[in-house]
């Protein structure tokens, strides 16, 4: 790879990271006046990207993320599923209880991996790809409070399953996922005690991330 290559594809992908930290868009000037580099520059690379579909111009000319973007991440969920499952199954032998990771999608949670506990006579049946609304249930309360800055962790009973008792806690903000860890049991959860637990769970997936 030449050098000329290598400082171009550094701008594109400076590009794509700035475009998708700013939510709203951003037109080629402020591309340009961020990335410290000249107009034309923004120009040609974003239309390369966009011609990957990573990048988009809508109605008033200003850059958003494009579908490829979301077709990525959907193929970096196993990826992420399997870098979870440690810590998930010592939340589930350790509380007794079924341990999940939780994503945001497509304004849905969706539950990406699962965890029963082995030892439990009894214990909650949540089944990876089970989805819910984001705004029911401890695992998406938790990924709301995350984009908030909310609380830790949050805690919630009967939302989702009659007689279900769940606390979850947000991925750290910089882990750059919307995700969520957290447990569901079938007997009512001390969350002062299971809370630290979770949040220390989600800390542990996403320095195995990085």
């Amino acid at each position: 790879m030449t050098t000329e290559t290598a400082q171009t594809l550094d701008r594109g992908l400076r590009l794509l990271t700035l475009v998708a930290d700013t939510p709203g868009g951003l037109t080629v000037t402020e591309a340009a006046t961020a990335l410290g580099i000249g107009r034309a520059v923004v120009y040609r690379l974003v239309t390369t990207l966009a011609g990957h579909g990573l990048v988009r111009r809508d109605t008033e000319g200003r850059i958003r993320l494009g579908l490829a973007v979301v077709q990525l991440a959907r193929r970096a969920q196993p990826l992420l599923a399997e870098t979870a499952i440690p810590a998930l199954r010592r939340l589930a032998e350790d509380l007794g209880a079924t341990a999940h990771l939780t994503v945001a999608d497509a304004g849905e949670a969706l539950a990406l991996a699962v965890v029963e506990p082995t030892w439990t006579a009894f214990h909650v049946a949540y089944r990876t790809g089970t989805r819910h609304p984001l705004d029911r249930g401890a695992a998406g309360l938790a990924i709301l409070a995350g984009r908030s800055g909310g609380d830790p962790y949050v805690a919630s009973s009967g939302e989702l399953q009659h007689g279900a008792h769940g606390v979850a806690a947000p991925l750290p903000a910089d882990s750059g996922i919307e995700a969520s860890v957290g447990v569901v049991s079938l007997t009512e959860l001390d969350a002062t005690t299971v809370g630290p637990r979770v949040v220390t769970a989600a800390a542990q997936i996403a320095a195995a991330l990085h």
